[in-house]
């Protein structure tokens, strides 16, 4: 299933996204259908109030997750082309829910930054609480897949070892536009993600690549705080970000950023100056 928040003149609803129309699901988010304990079947049999497809404002699909956790290093040809060793426990950070903006929403250029760099990303979207949790429990606890571009202010990240400051500027971090359900065999999960900035590819890897995949990333994250449904984990980009190359290229007012997954979908996004 396909599934989602979407803005309309009377709020924000979850909805599933059919091939025909999208179908309203009687809950304001998927923050809140996610804390159903059978929301997958909630989900299947809703038959709510129908919105024509073409219509849709999608807005990201957790709106305010509870947690929004981040990984670094992720990639082993990333962590080639950054120069590092690959790591032997996952890099995590964080993001705060106003950095997240929909699928199709502008992306805001930090004011002050000028090295604003993309990094295409696969989502996971927790399903269950979660603690201490095993692989087998981390995998079932996966509620579905998105896609994230976790756009990140260099300058900013590089003034200190803790990356967090050019991380989580408001309005920066598209995720959308729905979140597709976990299938039992999805790991170790293998789609192809692709980004391109002005037309131009600038990465291109399998998800498969992963040094830690969805489930064990899950599992580890659970061993330091309570997952609970909603939850957002950015599980790192490949190699072709604009800081690494020679000279680096960086994004600016006017450029058009989309971030795809196969078999997930596509993030398109128009880039816009911030306040100074």
């Amino acid at each position: 299933m396909r599934l989602a928040t979407i803005r309309t003149a009377d709020g924000t609803h979850a909805v599933r996204v059919d091939e025909d129309a999208a179908v309203e699901l009687g809950h304001a988010d998927l923050g809140a259908l996610l804390r159903r304990p059978q929301w997958r079947t909630e989900a299947a049999a809703a038959d709510g109030p129908r919105h024509d497809l073409a219509t849709l404002d999608y807005a990201p699909p957790v709106p305010s997750p509870e947690k929004i956790f981040c990984v670094g290093l992720n990639y082993r040809n990333h962590i080639l082309e950054m120069g590092r060793q690959p790591p032997e426990h996952p890099t995590l950070f964080a993001k705060f829910a106003r950095a997240l903006v929909g699928a199709y929403d502008p992306v805001i250029l930090p004011a002050g930054s000028t090295a604003v760099d993309w990094e295409a990303e696969l989502g996971v979207v927790v399903g269950a609480e979660l603690r201490h949790g095993t692989p087998a429990q981390a995998r079932a606890a996966i509620a579905g897949y998105t896609v994230v571009n976790d756009v990140t202010a260099r300058d900013f990240q590089n003034r200190s070892p803790q990356w967090l400051q050019g991380k989580t500027f408001e309005s920066s971090t598209p995720v959308g536009p729905w979140l597709v359900t976990a299938d039992s065999d999805d790991e170790p999960l293998s789609r192809e993600l692709t980004c391109t900035v002005d037309g131009e590819p600038t990465q291109k890897a399998d998800t498969a690549d992963l040094v830690f995949g969805p489930a064990e990333l899950i599992a580890y994250i659970s061993h330091i705080i309570t997952l609970t449904p909603g939850d957002l984990i950015a599980t790192g980009t490949p190699g072709g970000v604009g800081h690494a190359r020679r000279p680096p290229r960086y994004l600016r007012a006017g450029s058009e950023l989309v971030t795809r997954i196969e078999g997930v979908g596509e993030c398109r996004n128009i880039v816009r100056a911030g306040e100074g």
